[in-house]
């Protein structure tokens, strides 16, 4: 029953990702221009693109994945099914792990596929891009849980976005540290693996915390 219900709310939640296009490309096409624009900024030199690469890719994919976070649970709570989901008996954190799932597969997922060409066009080394694909695949769901919990403390206010990146931003710094770390440490061909290991703990602890703590400020939300 309890499993019928979530794939029901998976199901939805992809439905409607992909029904609003515009919002679902939003991060996308920032992430991309972010990153193609920076370049123009800075100077075309191949060293300097190396050198700032792997910091340049990291802060595009965190500020396009606060550009999608907003809408994690905002039309859920619009149109009253938010309200219908807390009373149909399915665990609430449940639910949250798999709207949040659901985020990270349609909102970043595809920012990883491009992130190849990106990399070339930023002058990483293969091993630069090899620690930097590892950080984002492990990063990147922290940004989506950890998220969650400042989408679900705003959900009713207006204009929440502003004191989401506000809230989330300075949340963030250590796992943009370690996610560079990684990377330069590959750059010099050192081993990275205690910046991953960090990274998939703190990562960890998210996936069993951050959905019971989401859950909570929903029903707060809601109150």
């Amino acid at each position: 029953m309890v499993a019928g219900q979530l794939y029901a709310v998976f199901k939805r939640d992809m439905l409607l990702a992909f029904r609003q296009r515009s919002e679902l490309l939003q991060p996308l096409m920032f992430f991309v221009l972010v990153i193609t624009l920076f370049p123009l900024g800075v100077g075309p030199g191949p060293l300097v693109l190396q050198k700032i690469g792997a910091g340049v890719i990291w802060v595009a994919a965190l500020l396009s994945a606060l550009l999608g976070l907003e809408r994690l649970f905002r039309d859920d709570f619009s149109d009253g099914t938010l309200e219908q989901l807390m009373i149909c008996g399915c665990p609430m954190s449940l639910v949250v792990l798999v709207k949040v799932c659901g985020h990270w597969l349609v909102s970043i997922l595809p920012l990883l596929c491009i992130s190849p060409l990106l990399a070339l066009f930023l002058n990483l080394t293969v091993d630069m891009y090899w620690a930097l694909l590892q950080t984002l695949l492990i990063g990147t769901p922290l940004l989506s849980f950890v998220g969650g919990i400042g989408v679900a403390l705003t959900v009713g206010v207006r204009k929440g976005n502003v004191l989401l990146s506000l809230l989330l931003l300075p949340l963030f710094v250590p796992l943009l540290i370690f996610a560079t770390a990684a990377v330069d440490a590959a750059a010099l061909q050192l081993p990275y693996n205690g910046q991953l290991a960090l990274l998939a703990s703190l990562l960890l602890l998210a996936i069993g915390l951050a959905p019971l703590a989401t859950a909570y400020a929903l029903k707060v939300s809601q109150n």
